[in-house]
């Protein structure tokens, strides 16, 4: 066919009709405007045909044994012809359905029995044609008058003609005249890629050009439950696959099923994405079919907001779609099908945990981050992940069994301030950084549940179990104060190990208080949240973020206090020595740690040989002094 098939045969008096649109403007906002991609239009027409081929079974004893769906490109004259072996349409149904806007048989029958695997509900996909035709022919037998064929004619689907012409073979086909800036489209194998993606769990098949194999040759796993016994094995690898092909960006590693629950019809299946995920990971993906035809394949809000790593696909006849059927309604349906998946991903979960231990362990070390978040989302996640998972700490990712020391388990707030981790590291203790994604959360609700102590560093309750207090003489902590401290507070205090002699430590609540009174947080905090977090800080009374524990356990501690009372000559520069230790620990690499690192280092590099030159002495080979 060639573009002279839209020439009008002379010898016959064609009819010329309006359109049943009553409002100006009507048909170019819903031709040009309803649709996001135009490549939509191409669905709607096999659809259109898709749904013809139901009718003609429905009502048509004559109906072939399978439908056909035939889609045929023509580059060279910018043609698409669309074929099918449906019901057709008399001159009547052309008036009345193809021409009229909002006006569909397939949703009367719909009304009638909403099983009949039809699609259509709007009347409006025929308009697509003229979002990418500049003109647009039909021509049709119905099996209701199989001797007489018409066609019909538009450019813009306001004005049509109809008129007779010969019987074909019962059915439509649909010839659009491409727009220049869509006449690709042509392309047979684009047309391939954009039908095999829309249709390709279409009941009816559907072929392209001369091709043999339909777009949609295979049946979904879910549709072959209980008519073919296959394997267990099999039966995971051919629904593995079956994942691949909707799944852009990562290896399916293994599938969960969904099924209907009574009040959710969706059927279909979801997988665990292979790619490494951190907490605030969001690669979901999820495809919706509405009887067959793909509808949107980017529906993650359906998905559970914590499953990241969660591909899927599903099938659904109660989901309502909007008129350009790219997206879904937000009513009862889409909230029963949301609760339906999140129910279908924790129990197989649990599944895969129970009976594939191996893929199980794969899939934690994938996704340790985002499960710990996850798990704090359902009671029933919780359980399953509380002895597997893992959480940072200074010795690495440990489960949290494995960070009980003395009963108590340990998490530093803030790892980048303070140096609470090299306490843990003298001790041999390992800690967690409370810090990184849903560590503190998981590590409390762990804690209650095992009946375990929780310390948390840097809070006024976590440092009374770790240090034991004690006092000096006032005399002598001023003292301690003046040559130890950078404007902290001094606790002085018994703790383990002996052998650190100091440690500054944040006091996270007193940061907060900060903060929270600062006036610029008046500009970055609604002043709803701000008046609840600071009824909370009020009955903070620490004013100081940075607290220096004096370990007086400690022996340098010790002679430098005896020292101080002794009045001895070499006192300033022991305290100066353990200062710049205390600089030197708690360094953490900003602009003005780093100074204060450089000078306690210099201090370091003078001090000693000095000490050595003031003891005038000699050292011996075995190291002693003579």
């Amino acid at each position: 066919m060639d573009n002279s098939s839209f020439s009008q045969d002379p010898s016959v008096t064609a009819q010329f009709c309006s359109a049943g649109v009553d409002l100006s403007g009507l048909m170019q906002v819903l031709s040009k405007h309803l649709y996001s991609t135009p490549m939509v239009a191409l669905r709607e027409l096999v659809q259109n045909a898709h749904d013809s081929i139901i009718r003609r079974r429905l009502e048509h004893a004559g109906q072939p044994d399978t439908g056909r769906i035939q889609v045929i490109g023509d580059a060279k004259n910018g043609l698409i012809r669309i074929i099918d072996n449906g019901a057709g349409l008399t001159e009547d149904e052309i008036h009345a359905y193809l021409a009229t806007v909002g006006v569909g048989y397939t949703r009367t029958l719909r009304q009638q029995d909403n099983d009949t695997g039809l699609i259509g509900m709007f009347g409006l996909g025929f308009l697509s044609a003229f979002v990418l035709a500049k003109q647009v022919m039909v021509t049709t037998t119905s099996y209701q008058n199989p001797q007489q064929g018409w066609r019909y004619r538009s450019a813009n689907g306001e004005k049509y003609s109809t008129e007779p012409v010969n019987c074909r073979e019962i059915g439509t086909e649909v010839t659009l005249l491409l727009r220049d800036e869509f006449s690709h489209l042509a392309n047979e194998k684009v047309l391939n890629d954009i039908l095999s993606r829309y249709c390709v769990l279409l009941r009816e098949p559907i072929f392209i050009g001369q091709n043999l194999t339909p777009v949609n040759p295979d049946m979904p796993p879910w549709r072959r439950d209980g008519d073919i016994a296959v394997h267990p094995i099999q039966d995971r690898r051919l629904r593995i696959e079956f994942a691949a092909r909707f799944e852009q960006n990562f290896e399916p590693i293994c599938t969960v099923p969904v099924v209907p629950d009574g009040k959710s019809d969706a059927i279909g299946m979801l997988w665990v994405q292979d790619g490494s995920t951190y907490g605030t990971s969001d690669n979901r993906n999820l495809s919706i079919f509405l009887r067959g035809m793909l509808l949107d394949d980017d529906a993650r809000d359906l998905l559970p907001p914590w499953a990241g790593f969660i591909g899927g696909v599903i099938e659904s006849n109660k989901l309502t779609p909007t008129a350009s059927r790219e997206d879904l309604q937000r009513d009862s349906h889409y909230s029963a099908v949301q609760y339906a998946l999140s129910e279908s991903l924790i129990t197989g979960l649990a599944e895969i945990s129970r009976r594939q231990p191996e893929v199980w362990r794969r899939i934690i070390v994938r996704h340790n981050e985002t499960l710990l978040g996850a798990s704090l989302c359902d009671e029933r996640l919780f359980d399953l992940l509380i002895d597997t998972i893992k959480v940072p700490t200074s010795q690495g990712d440990l489960r949290a069994q494995d960070l009980r020391s003395k009963g108590a388990i340990h998490v530093i707030l803030d790892a980048k301030e303070g140096f609470e981790e090299t306490l843990f590291q003298a001790l041999g203790v390992p800690v967690a950084y409370g810090d990184r994604y849903a560590v503190v959360p998981f590590l409390r609700r762990w804690a209650t549940a095992k009946g375990c102590q929780l310390v948390e560093l840097g809070t006024n309750a976590g440092n009374k179990q770790l240090f034991k207090l004690d006092d000096l003489p006032i005399n002598e902590s001023e003292w301690l104060l003046s040559v130890l401290g950078d404007g902290e507070k001094l606790i002085t205090s018994r703790f383990e190990p002996v052998e650190l002699p100091l440690v500054v430590v944040h006091d996270r609540e007193a940061e907060l208080k900060k903060r929270l009174e600062d006036d610029e947080t008046d500009k970055r905090v609604s002043i709803a949240a701000l008046h609840l977090a600071r009824q909370f800080t009020a009955k903070i009374s620490a004013t100081n973020t940075r607290q220096l524990y004096v370990n007086l356990n400690n022996p340098a501690v010790n002679a430098l206090l005896e020292g101080f009372r002794t009045h001895h000559v070499g006192l300033n520069d022991a305290a100066r020595m353990l200062k710049a230790l205390k600089v030197i620990m708690s360094s953490r690499g900003s602009q003005t740690q780093a100074m204060a690192l450089n000078s306690a280092l210099s201090d370091f590099s003078q001090l000693i040989p000095q000490m050595l030159a003031r003891s005038g002495g000699r050292v011996t080979e075995n190291g002693e002094s003579e």
